[in-house]
């Protein structure tokens, strides 16, 4: 925890955030990191929202604050009419590539002084940092199986295994409601807007429930993320009134099953007709 405020003290010091002009742009931050987002090619105002994690309201204060200075325009999105998209007019480019050049500008004074093996343990130790940050922050939300984000994770966890499992793999036909309550639940992962993981679990019988669907985003893998979506799924099973949960896995899964055994999970006999499942196991929450 002190490492990690100090670090922020450090860091919001000397790339100019506690400015009032951030970079020396004429603008505080909160306009500056809009016109980054928004970016050449215009982005969605609710993928806007969902990318920086603000709410509705501010973002649209400060879009109008942009639009005012001729940097942006809004305007209703091509595929959906309900909602709205934000595009750099010509003068927001030339702001968006001002910032671009002020950004690359002091990293370079930062690290210049630092001779070139130093500079890749920095590199290195900030990309460690930055996925750490983001598997630690991503959010966990329940949602419906219809949703986007749901469908989402199910075809790239569905399109995984049928890469791995040596006969391919067949997700049969979805039923709606078997991850809704009281059946059932279904989390994803959301980090800057986009799904990264996702996990369900669903009702056996009196007491015991099973965890499902259990994903992780290939380049989120090895930060800790699948033990917080196991985590969440073990509790939401012991909220709704569980005291055990099962799970089976498919033999070629071999990171996950040395997760699960980790997590005190303990083999059992076969205990369903998954064709795709090779062990199963069981833990008293």
């Amino acid at each position: 925890m002190a490492v990690l405020r100090h670090f922020n003290r450090a860091w919001s010091q000397r790339v100019g955030v506690l400015e009032e002009s951030f970079l020396g742009s004429g603008r505080p931050l909160g306009p500056s990191r809009m016109l980054f987002e928004i970016g050449p090619d215009g982005i969605g105002v609710r993928q806007l929202r969902e990318r920086l994690g603000l709410d509705a309201g501010y973002v649209s204060r400060l879009l109008r604050n942009l639009e005012r200075e001729g940097l942006v325009t809004t305007s209703p999105d091509g595929e959906d009419a309900r909602r709205r998209s934000a595009t750099l007019t010509a003068a927001g480019r030339e702001a968006w590539s001002d910032l671009e050049q002020r950004s690359d500008d002091v990293a370079r004074r930062i690290v210049e002084p630092l001779p070139p093996s130093q500079r890749v343990r920095l590199a290195e130790a900030l990309r460690t940092a930055d996925a750490l940050m983001r598997a630690a922050t991503a959010e966990l939300v329940e949602v419906e199986l219809s949703s986007p984000p749901a469908r989402a994770a199910l075809s790239a966890y569905f399109a995984e295994l049928d890469l791995r499992f040596p006969g391919g793999f067949d997700p049969g036909a979805q039923d709606p409601d078997a991850y809704r309550p009281p059946r059932g639940r279904f989390i994803v992962a959301l980090s800057d807007g986009g799904v990264v993981a996702c996990g369900a679990v669903q009702q056996l019988s009196a007491g015991i429930a099973e965890i499902k669907r259990m994903w992780v985003d290939p380049e989120w893998r090895g930060r800790g993320l699948a033990g917080r979506m196991l985590r969440k799924l073990e509790s939401l099973a012991a909220a709704d009134g569980n005291t055990v949960v099962r799970l089976d896995t498919n033999p070629t899964l071999t990171d996950a099953i040395a997760m699960y055994r980790r997590a005190g999970y303990a083999e059992i006999p076969r205990y369903n007709d998954n064709p795709y499942a090779g062990h199963w196991f069981e833990k008293v929450l």
